[in-house]
């Protein structure tokens, strides 16, 4: 059968396996230095390793695969203990994988295993605010704007999305750069007037985009051929989004160029951390 499942670029893995505790399914392995796929019964292709590799190495591609089996991952969570197994149910759930989480919780069930308390937020077992869904309280005070208020967007430019931008655009010549990740723009309410006045915008994914090889290409390409001042960060604290500075990184290598970039790093409550 044809379905989504991850893809490891062997060339990029340095087997650090940073990607390994994403995956409680066991899926990955280091295997002769490389992350490796070991079955494509494990893998359920929703790609929590894939914002963990520091190399970009990993993402995932539509191919014919077997088809993910929940019975056997649950077998081979069930023997990594308590931990794992609540690692996996957060996972499935995080992702709204209702059929797979009741499969699982079945399991446990018919095995005679206790079905773990889900936390909405547990760093410790590998499942942070990136995957895990959450309620954010809001006091009504920050609810309420006045009905007079004309909020006036600040984008100078379109379009905004790395896939789609020209990076020969006369935008970028002389410009001060703000790259963003996707959810900034929902968590922080004053997102226009703090970050994106006077700026170019360029805003990706680095956990769900595909193609982010092109993404650092077409970064360099900027950086190398326009006079850019400055360049600002602005992402989630989770940690998938801190792959936003990865790929930045890899293109001012690449191009050759030493700049100085500022981060903003904004919580899920909308804050400035």
């Amino acid at each position: 059968m044809k379905r989504t499942i991850i893809r490891i670029d062997e060339t990029k893995c340095n087997g650090c396996g940073q990607c390994i505790p994403e995956c409680p399914e066991g899926a990955l392995q280091i295997i002769d230095g490389k992350a490796r796929l070991v079955s494509d019964l494990f893998c359920d292709g929703l790609g929590a390793c894939i914002g963990t590799c520091p190399e970009n190495a990993i993402e995932t591609e539509e191919r014919e695969a077997e088809e993910y089996n929940e019975e056997i991952v649950m077998s081979n969570i069930v023997k990594k203990g308590k931990n794992t197994i609540k690692a996996h149910l957060q996972h499935l759930k995080a992702h709204g994988e209702e059929d797979l989480f009741a499969q699982a919780v079945a399991y446990l069930l018919k095995n005679g295993i206790t079905v773990p308390k889900l936390e909405e937020d547990n760093c410790s077992s590998g499942i942070c605010s990136g995957t895990v869904t959450d309620n954010v309280e809001k006091k009504d005070s920050q609810n309420q704007m006045s009905k007079n208020t004309n909020i006036v967007s600040e984008l100078r430019q379109w379009p905004v999305q790395l896939h789609l931008i020209n990076p020969n655009a006369s935008y970028f010549d002389n410009s001060d750069l703000l790259i963003a990740a996707d959810c900034v723009p929902f968590a922080y309410a004053n997102f226009h007037e703090k970050f994106v006045r006077a700026k170019v915008v360029i805003n990706l994914c680095p956990k769900l985009d595909s193609g982010i090889d092109r993404y650092v290409n077409k970064l360099a390409q900027i950086f190398k051929s326009k006079s850019i001042k400055s360049v600002t960060i602005v992402r989630m604290e989770v940690p998938c989004c801190g792959g936003t500075e990865i790929i930045v990184q890899k293109a001012l290598e690449q191009a050759g160029v030493v700049k100085m970039v500022k981060v903003n790093i904004i919580s899920i409550n909308g804050e400035i951390i």
